[in-house]
Order: structure tokens, then C-alpha cells, then sequence
């Protein structure tokens, strides 16, 4: 029987969002910077006005030219060339202002996204992280926002140009030659369809590629952390093969995507050379009947090359837009998870724990169709060291959840010196614990950081204390640095044991009235198992203590020994009752010294 949360979620699973919701919720980004935008906007404007202009002055120095040989107007041509060549150096650099200025505007909104999902993540329940892939996770915060980011400094930037040099070059070209323009009423159309058509076949494709991204980053997460265990078992080829796959499925989906995606921009490019073919062969009829000069056609051509540009960038970079799109909605989708529920109404702070622990009748189940406890009852008095012991899936680390309210049952009640701890809030009830885990969890900091790391006013001589109860003070100060050493991130460079041992020293440290210990002394040997159990009878004195143990020595001095097996308190008592008892608990003892 599984004892453990749910399994993990794929990001395949993940419903897609209304795209129409996804771009409204990006426009809240950029109204708060409506004015940092409102500049954006005058730079753009005012940049592609003055680019506008280049092909109209260039037309008329063609004109000032003339088609006869010897009565070119000079002055004239190199009026507009210096025209030309003003607006153009102007433009460019209005453009290079723009460009630092959208680079700043999105690194302000990037910022503000990112925040929103590191807090978002502080706030999840246990049960997030629990069926969430860790890689998954970190693809959202890292790939997904960066995508997001190049979409807003680049894509956005480069639409809103050509929006309006489009709308722009329509404009010079209805003055030039209104009849020139009927050539793209054939032309337009079929631009639309063709856009229409791939965005409706590549958006769902793009979606698919950062889903299978996300799986993968978490298999290679997974890999990483477990590469000791693969090795030890020689797993190399099964991981790789499986990588494989995966990777395989990775490939497919970019691969599609980028496929239809790059389509759209030489189908675009097929429409514009026939627009350019249509604006050539009829400017140059209209030439020969007097109706259009050559500079005028020269400008039409110009700006048709304006109009029809625009429009195959923006089909160039439809497909950046739609990764964008998906990624957005995989943020915005983590941004949106349901957050830890807020503590009731009328829910008090304790901050005198006696540390009276009472489970009644407690029915639960990380399914709630599979309940896994089953009318769960027990009594820790205060003081009192408690160990819980069973087969593994039996449901010990289910107790633990439940004491923290990591998780809260579907029935029963537990309760802290009387009070439920539903009528308790969250933060104090945790706060009344200590908490070390079989994982050990150090992170990049000096030794000090890190056994301090819960109690904020803990002065040296407190952590020292601390320290040597846990009998690792010695080894700190073996040290070059003592407790100034610097950790590697996750205490790479000290063995297991040692972090095992500075995790304890760190419960040590706390005020905390209750302490829970899972497999705490599962990475040290023996003889030092027996003196951190010495120690720490000693330190706990008068406070309670919640002792998981698979290792059956470390818990015969317990006061109440709880046996689980499927749920179910099966027997309970101390050890020596226990052994009398001849029932399951002796069973597991002997299993293992016989």
C-alpha cells in the first residue's frame, strides 16, 4: 500500500488557456508601464515616419534626374539625397533608442513576472510540489519567462513597426496611384488566409513543444539527483534509453512546430514576389500611357517592397509569438495555482506549547477515494518521546504530514493542549516544531548560515552549544574556516553523515516545544547514533518528541512506541511491553538482530 502522495503531473495534462485571456493578462504587464510604453510608442512612430519618407524624396531626385541625358537638375538631386540621408541617420537613431528602451521595459516586466511566480511557489501547499516534477518547475521559471522575455523585447517591437510602416506605405502609395493599389485586393486576401491557416495548425504544435521541454527538464533533474543510485546499479543504458525517448518525443514536437512554424514566412514570401510582379508589370503600362513618371514608380515599387516586408517579418516571427503565447500560459497557469488555504477566521496564534499531541479517529487519504489511514487515534503527553515504526507504505510519513498540516484529514480530529489545530494557525503550529529530515537539505552559505537558519537571533556561543550536543562541533572546527567554512550548495563537499549531523545541530538550535525526527539518524554510525541519542534525550527533556525509525535500536527508550501497518495503530506501548507482547513489533525486531 503506497503511504506517499500522489504521482507527479505532466505537463501534458495542463488544459490550454483562451489565448484571448492570455494576451489581456499580458496588456496588464505592459499598462503599468503605460508610460515607459507611451515613449515607446513616440519613438516608433516618429523612427518609421521619417524611414517612410526616404522612398517618397527618392522618387523625386529620380524625377529631378530626368530621362533626358545632360539636363539633370544637380542642386535639386542633392537636396534630396542630404533629405535622404537626414532622415535615415535620424531614424536609425531614434531606432537605437527604442530598442534600449523595450529592453528595459521588459526586463521590468520579466522582473515582475518571475517574482510573482518565486512567491507564488512559497506559497504553494506540500501537495504542489508533491505530484509537480521539480524540472517542470524549473523550466517554467527559467526557459518558459526567458522565451517570454526575447517575445516582448524583440517580437512586440518589431509588430508595432510594422504596423505602421504598413499602414504607412498604404498611405504614400493611394497618393502616388490610387489604381497602382487595386493590385492588393488579390494580394491582401490571400495574405490573410494563408496567416489564418498556420496559426491555426502551428499555435496548438508550440503548445506541445514547451509541455514535452517540461518533461524533459524534469527526467534530466530526476537522472542528476539519482546518478549515485544509477551507477551503483548500473542502470546507465535503461536511463539512457529512456532518455532517449524522451528526448526523442522533445525533438518531434520542436521539430513540428518549427517546421509549420517557418512555412508561414515563405508562403508569405510567395504572395509579396507576386504583389512585386503585379506592381511592376502594371506601373510600367501606366508609365507608358502617362499616367505615372518613373520616380513615382520607382516610389511605389519602394513602398511596396515597404508593405509587403512588414508583413513577412511578422509571418517570420508568428512562430516566436506562438512559443511566447505557450509559454506564457505555462507561467501564468503556475502563477494561478491555488495557493496553501488561509488559516480560518478564527484562528489564534499559541505561543506557550505544552506540546500535548491527541490524534482522534483521523481518517485520511492523498486520494480521498483511497484513504490510507484508517480511524487513526493516539495520545503524546508532553515530554514525551513517541517513536512510530512499520513496514515501509504503512503510513508514518503520513502522520508527520498531518501533525504539520502539510496535508489535513478528510475526518478526525488532532489536537495541540486541547485545541484543534484547525483553530491554530498555520505559522505557530509549525513554528512549535523542529523538524529533521532523512534528506538533509544544507545550502550554499558558511556553516554558521546554516545551523542559524531558523533562528535568526542565535548568537555564536547558542550555535556552538548546539553544536556540540549534536558532536559535530569537533569536526567544524577541524575546519581551515570552523564555522565560517563555506558550504558547497547542498553541502557537497562534507559527507552525508556530517550534513545529517548539521541538520540536527540546526533543530537543536530552535525554541521549539515539539521535535520530529524521520530517519534522522539514518547516515551516522552507530556509536555516533548512540551519542546524538543521548544528546538529544537530553536536550529535549520536558519537550515532545515524534521519532520515525525503520533501525529498531533507536527507539527502545522510547516512552510509546506506535506500530502502523496499513493505517492502523496495530500495537502500541513501550519497548519492553512491546517485546512481551510477541505480536508484530517483535516480529520487525527480530527480523532485524536475528
Amino acid at each position: 500500500m503506497g503511504g506517499g502522495p500522489r504521482g507527479m503531473r505532466s505537463g501534458r495534462d495542463e488544459k490550454p488557456e483562451d489565448r484571448k485571456k492570455v494576451i489581456l493578462r499580458m496588456w496588464t504587464y505592459l499598462y503599468h508601464e503605460r508610460w515607459m510604453m507611451l515613449l515607446a510608442v513616440v519613438l516608433t512612430v516618429t523612427s518609421n515616419l521619417l524611414a517612410l519618407l526616404g522612398p517618397y524624396l527618392s522618387g523625386a531626385a529620380i524625377d529631378a534626374i530626368g530621362l533626358e541625358p545632360g539636363k539633370t537638375d544637380f542642386p535639386t538631386v542633392f537636396f534630396y539625397c542630404a533629405l535622404m540621408l537626414m532622415f535615415y541617420v535620424t531614424s536609425a537613431a531614434l531606432s537605437y533608442a527604442l530598442t534600449i528602451l523595450m529592453l528595459h521595459i521588459t526586463q521590468r516586466i520579466v522582473y515582475k513576472i518571475r517574482g510573482q511566480v518565486f512567491d507564488r511557489l512559497a506559497t504553494l501547499p506540500v501537495s504542489f510540489f508533491d505530484r509537480t516534477q521539480t524540472g517542470d518547475v524549473i523550466s517554467r521559471i527559467s526557459y518558459d519567462i526567458d522565451t517570454l522575455s526575447a517575445s516582448l523585447s524583440n517580437d512586440l517591437l518589431q509588430i508595432a513597426a510594422s504596423i505602421i510602416t504598413v499602414v504607412g506605405s498604404f498611405i504614400m502609395m493611394v497618393k502616388i496611384s490610387p489604381l497602382l493599389v487595386l493590385v492588393f485586393v488579390v494580394t491582401i486576401p490571400l495574405a490573410i488566409c494563408v496567416t489564418r491557416y498556420m496559426m491555426r495548425r502551428v499555435r496548438p504544435l508550440f503548445r506541445k513543444r514547451s509541455a514535452m521541454l517540461g518533461e524533459l527538464n524534469g527526467y534530466v533533474e530526476e537522472v542528476i539527483t539519482g546518478q549515485k543510485t544509477t551507477k551503483a546499479y548500473h542502470q546507465e543504458e535503461v536511463i539512457i534509453q529512456r532518455f532517449d525517448k524522451r528526448n526523442t518525443a522533445a525533438v518531434d514536437a520542436y521539430y513540428n512546430a518549427d517546421y509549420y512554424g517557418t512555412l508561414t514566412g515563405p508562403s508569405m514570401t510567395l504572395v509579396n514576389n507576386l504583389s512585386l510582379a503585379f506592381v511592376s508589370v502594371f506601373g510600367a503600362i501606366l508609365f507608358l500611357f502617362g499616367r505615372l513618371t518613373i520616380g513615382n514608380l520607382s516610389s511605389f515599387v519602394l513602398y511596396s517592397r515597404r508593405f509587403s516586408g512588414p508583413i513577412n517579418e511578422i509571418a517570420n516571427i508568428f512562430n516566436e509569438l506562438q512559443s511566447a503565447a505557450a509559454a506564457a500560459e505555462r507561467v501564468f497557469r503556475l502563477i494561478d495555482e491555488e495557493p496553501e488555504p488561509l488559516d480560518l477566521p478564527d484562528t489564534v496564534d499559541v505561543d506557550h506549547v505544552e506540546g500535548d499531541v491527541r490524534m482522534e479517529h483521523v481518517h485520511f487519504g492523498y486520494d480521498p477515494e483511497k484513504i490510507i489511514i484508517h480511524d487513526l487515534s493516539f495520545h503524546a503527553p508532553p515530554g514525551g518521546l513517541i517513536a512510530i515504526v512499520g513496514p515501509t507504505g504503512a503510513g508514518k510519513t503520513t502522520i508527520i504530514n498531518l501533525l504539520m498540516r502539510f496535508y489535513d484529514p478528510q475526518s478526525g480530529q488532532i489536537t495541540l493542549d486541547g485545541r484543534d489545530i484547525l483553530q491554530i494557525t498555520r505559522k505557530s503550529l509549525r513554528l512549535s516544531y523542529a523538524m529533521v529530515l532523512q534528506d538533509t537539505w544544507l545550502f550554499n552559505g558558511t556553516i554558521f548560515e546554516n545551523l542559524a537558519y531558523g533562528k535568526k537571533d542565535a548568537t555564536r556561543e547558542d550555535v556552538e552549544r548546539a553544536a556540540k550536543a549534536a558532536h559535530i562541533h569537533r569536526y567544524i572546527m577541524s575546519l581551515p574556516n570552523g564555522y565560517d567554512t563555506i558550504l558547497d550548495e547542498n553541502g557537497i563537499n562534507i559527507s552525508q553523515g556530517q550534513k545529517q549531523m548539521l541538520t540536527i545541530a540546526r533543530a537543536m538550535l530552535l525554541d521549539a516545544k515539539m521535535l520530529i525526527l524521520d530517519e534522522a539518524t539514518s547516515n551516522v554510525d552507530t556509536r555516533t547514533e548512540m551519542q546524538i541519542q543521548a544528546a538529544m534525550r537530553e536536550l529535549m527533556k520536558d519537550k515532545t518528541c515524534f521519532v520515525i525509525a525503520h533501525r529498531l535500536s533507536t527507539i527502545q527508550n522510547a516512552d510509546n512506541i506506535l506500530v502502523i501497518r496499513d493505517g492502523d495503530i496495530v500495537e502500541q506501548g513501550n519497548h519492553r511491553q512491546l517485546m512481551a507482547l510477541g505480536g508484530f513489533y517483535a516480529t520487525l525486531y527480530r527480523s532485524q538482530f536475528q
